[in-house]
């Protein structure tokens, strides 16, 4: 970046997961958004994206989430999260949310035009092909489905993993289908939760990986919770912790090996 060159200011929308059960997730964001060049802030005042409201069909709590997100983001140039799932809900759901209401249509749509997720925004954005993190484990990757289906996440991830030094990156079976997470999903149905995420962590087992990435905490959580019960050794992280070199937490889910 040319000297007299503007840094972006871009605000991280951190996610209710992250802040309340893995805020090491965040600071791992900041860090590499900060080494991409990036002026970087955290507004105090961030809650819930609203995806919980929407899911469950409050439309009303939805939009009224929804104005307190966009008032509190929509004065940066990029806004940016550490989840697909949350991202998206940002970027391609507020918009349809005010669709007929004058007042916010265009102020929403301008501002799901500043949301990025973290690591596609290093890539597609910021045009990062590499990090100078070292990490000397074999590791998997799962496409969640938020990221991969509504914002086109699989390449961006993979780019950067590829240039950890010493990390060794397997491809699991199906690693693009659903760990049967699904934010109410895994509570309303978790019967049929339990059943699909067992056929995802047989997957991560046959890889023979040391390590379970991804870029949403609540899919990780899931998953590590899974493996946890099974007695599996394979630890989880989120993508960011590993890219940033921030490692120095426990795992997820408790498997400290």
């Amino acid at each position: 970046m040319n000297a007299t060159s503007k840094k972006p200011r871009v605000a991280l929308f951190v996610t209710c997961l992250v802040d309340l059960f893995r805020p090491a997730v965040g600071f791992s964001a900041v860090k590499l958004l900060e080494d991409a060049g990036c002026d970087v802030d955290v507004p105090a005042s961030q809650t819930c994206c609203g995806q919980p409201a929407y899911n469950s069909g409050d439309r009303a709590d939805t939009r009224a989430i929804a104005r307190q997100v966009i008032n509190n983001f929509e004065g940066y140039d990029y806004v940016v999260a550490p989840s697909g799932s949350c991202a998206a809900m940002l970027k391609k759901h507020y918009p349809g949310l005010f669709a007929d209401d004058p007042d916010w249509a265009d102020r929403s749509t301008e501002f799901a035009g500043k949301v990025h997720e973290l690591v596609s925004f290093l890539v597609d954005v910021r045009g990062q092909a590499k990090v100078a993190a070292k990490f000397k484990k074999k590791v998997t990757y799962h496409d969640s489905c938020s990221g991969l289906r509504e914002l086109n996440i699989r390449s961006q991830p993979r780019v950067l993993l590829n240039s950890v030094d010493g990390l060794a990156l397997t491809e699991m079976a199906e690693a693009d289908v659903c760990c049967g997470f699904g934010g109410t999903f895994c509570v309303k149905y978790s019967d049929i939760s339990n059943a699909i995420v067992a056929k995802k962590t047989k997957a991560i087992t046959a890889s023979k990986a040391q390590l379970l990435l991804a870029g949403d905490l609540g899919c990780l959580m899931n998953m590590a919770g899974k493996l946890h019960r099974e007695g599996s050794k394979v630890e989880a992280r989120h993508v960011a912790e590993v890219l940033s070199g921030m490692i120095d937490t426990p795992p997820i889910g408790g498997n400290e090996n």
